[in-house]
């Protein structure tokens, strides 16, 4: 056998596509025999004789030894190592223009089954050969893929899918591979550029089976998460399929049925994350898209009142649309929502309502409008929530709600329940986007009521010392609310709180704010205003003396910021009469 097989690579090295086709056949047969017999070593030899890049040159749709060709790949590639080897050793043109050949049947492509990555040659209407490699997450895997998307290999299956879409068995496979690519971001860029989503919208549209609706779901899902394809899809009329099967299956309990709700109403809202495609579909708030969408807020479904909720969420991310939406009533069926969900409630939905209402608060306009409607009050049902994402929005939404709102910003700085759930929110460190919207909105309190009677809460509730804290935060922003809160306090009601802040060191914190050059003009700017601020107070005035506040504020007279400079000059002055 050994001689027969070192004849017959020898003799297909020399080969061309005039050879007789019994002399290919015989040389073709030995190989597939060799195969049979010892896989391993036979694959090796034929690797390395490189007898495989004239398999090029025999798949071609006039060959008659096309099949033979193919299983002789096939069983190569079914040893995993090999078939590495040509891949890295860039051999793999054969397999490139394997896949190429859709037009007489013969295709390669990668999937997945029992754990394993699988190369799949198919033959006609048949599945001919499947060749595990290795697991996925598997870096030679990665490679492997990576390495087919760099070959080209995703437009020549969406060719495949296109023109084979009445072929079942390979237009399985093709979503398979399609499923496997698709993780892979550079794969979404190269999907991009093809038909996929009008041919996956057009094969979607013809199953019945909900195995294989699921199959294309799990293609769809994460080819939507690029921006491009979102749009491609809702220009293919994905969409309307998806409110069908929403419309067919709302009401059913069979699990297949409430599976398929989920997957459809989870994908729309996936959907309205692009931004040309979520405007596409809100047309000015008259589209029947966005109407539908409407109706399932008051539904019975907690999983439509979940992807209704959230897509109120993803249409309400401009202006404009926020505006329409609070002008139309959607204020209303929010609260209606949430009013649903105050006792023992679904904290997705929840959270998905309080996200809503949240961005609609947004604009100036909405935001007196929205307080009229009583969305504070609804809010603050929730203030006994345990759950940090609940806890996060709700904070977000009051936060936006007062901006600018005096009045609504007083009434909310004298509930002393919400105050002393905000001290107590500003210390957990376990949820830091809690402990920093606690802070955010404790600053945001004083800052636009400019109320006595708010900070002497918040003093009397112990808030005064995270605001210190605040002031050092990470982010400018935070730390820029802080000191802007300290200054009306010290201005406003610096007798109430001093003790408070000499406690939380704020007079040393001011001097590092200063002393550091890497503080914005903005931070240096506020810490003078309020130094000139807590020299009113005896105690505080000691420990800025002490701490030779002259010497750090004169360098900065020199500051390239005029309005800092500005503020140096005064500071220094007001310092130098004080002592």
């Amino acid at each position: 056998m050994a001689d027969n097989l070192s004849d017959a690579l020898k003799k297909l090295k020399i080969t061309t596509t005039d050879s007789t086709a019994d002399s290919l056949e015989g040389c073709l047969d030995c190989l597939l025999q060799a195969l049979a017999q010892n896989n391993m070593e036979t694959s090796e030899k034929i690797q390395k004789s490189g007898v495989l890049q004239v398999f090029a040159n025999l798949l071609t749709p006039q060959s008659s030894c096309t099949a033979k060709v193919a299983n002789i790949i096939a069983e190569v590639a079914r040893n995993g190592e090999v078939f590495y080897k040509n891949f890295s050793a860039g051999t793999s043109s054969v397999f490139h223009l394997t896949c190429q050949s859709y037009s007489f049947g013969v295709s390669m492509c990668v999937t997945e089954g029992h754990g394993a990555i699988e190369i799949q040659v198919l033959d006609h209407e048949s599945v001919e050969e499947i060749i595990p490699l290795p697991k996925k997450g598997n870096s030679v895997t990665d490679t492997l893929q990576s390495q087919l998307i760099n070959m080209g290999v995703i437009p020549t299956l969406v060719k495949l899918l296109g023109i084979h879409c009445q072929n079942a068995a390979l237009t399985e496979m093709c979503l398979v591979a399609f499923g496997n690519l698709a993780e892979l971001e550079s794969s979404k860029e190269q999907f991009a550029y093809t038909n996929i989503a009008e041919e996956l919208v057009k094969l979607f549209k013809k199953q019945i089976e909900h195995d294989k609706k699921e199959m294309i779901f799990e293609v769809l899902a994460p080819l939507a998460e690029n921006d491009v394809i979102k749009l491609q899809l809702v220009e293919a009329g994905l969409v309307e399929c998806l409110l069908e099967i929403v419309q067919k299956t709302v009401d059913s309990d069979k699990e297949d049925d409430i599976a398929e709700l989920k997957t459809a109403s989870d994908l729309m809202v996936l959907l309205l994350l692009g931004d040309e495609s979520m405007q596409k579909l809100f047309e000015g708030g008259k589209g029947s898209v966005f109407q539908r969408v409407l109706s399932w807020i008051p539904s019975n479904s907690h999983q439509l009142q979940l992807a209704g909720a959230l897509a109120i969420a993803n249409f309400a991310r401009n202006d404009g649309n926020c505006i329409h939406m609070v002008d139309n009533g959607i204020v209303q069926k929010l609260m209606d929502l949430l009013d649903r969900h105050v006792e023992d409630g679904n904290v997705t939905v929840q959270h998905a309502a309080l996200s809503a209402l949240r961005n609609l608060a947004i604009p100036v306009v909405n935001k007196a409008k929205m307080l009229s409607a009583g969305v504070a009050e609804a809010v603050l049902k929730f203030l006994r929530s345990e759950m940090p994402p609940v806890q996060f929005k709700l904070l977000g939404t009051l936060r936006m709600l007062i901006d600018a709102q005096a009045e609504a910003a007083e009434q909310l700085g004298k509930n002393v329940k919400l105050v002393e759930r905000l001290v107590e929110w500003c210390e957990a460190k376990d949820h830091a986007g809690v402990m920093g919207e606690s802070n955010r909105l404790l600053s945001a309190l004083i800052r636009h009521s400019k109320s006595k009677d708010v900070i002497r809460t918040i003093v009397q509730s112990g808030g005064i010392k995270h605001l210190v804290t605040m002031a050092t935060s990470e982010h400018v922003i935070m730390q820029n609310e802080a000191l802007v809160a300290l200054a009306l306090i010290a201005a406003l009601e610096l007798v109430t709180a001093e003790k408070d802040l000499e406690n939380a060191q704020l007079v040393q914190i001011l001097h590092r704010l200063l002393s550091d050059d890497r503080s914005a003009p903005e931070i240096k700017y506020n810490s003078m205003v309020l130094i000139c601020a807590l020299i009113g107070s005896e105690p505080l005035q000691k420990e800025v003396q002490s701490m030779a506040f002259l010497e750090v504020i004169s360098k900065l007279r020199s500051h390239e910021n005029k309005t800092v400079a500005q503020q140096a000059s005064l500071t220094e002055q007001r310092l130098a009469v004080e002592s």
